[in-house]
């Protein structure tokens, strides 16, 4: 799987890293140390068992 992500330099000296593509999955670190940290987020955001992640009943779609 190919995923775009987006690293943006922020005036405290960090950097910001997320991918678009999944909602919430953000980070931040020192030069690649953004890069890996985004890595493990996208991992473990991917094997996030759906029953975690799904809405209350009141708020489900029909």
């Amino acid at each position: 799987m190919i995923l775009k992500i987006v690293l943006e330099k922020g005036m405290d000296g960090y950097i910001t890293a997320y991918c678009p593509a999944l909602k919430g999955c953000v980070t931040q670190g020192r030069t690649e140390e953004a890069a890996k940290n985004l890595k493990e987020a996208i991992e473990l955001y991917l094997e996030a068992d759906p029953v975690d992640i799904m809405l209350p009943e009141d708020k489900r779609l029909s």
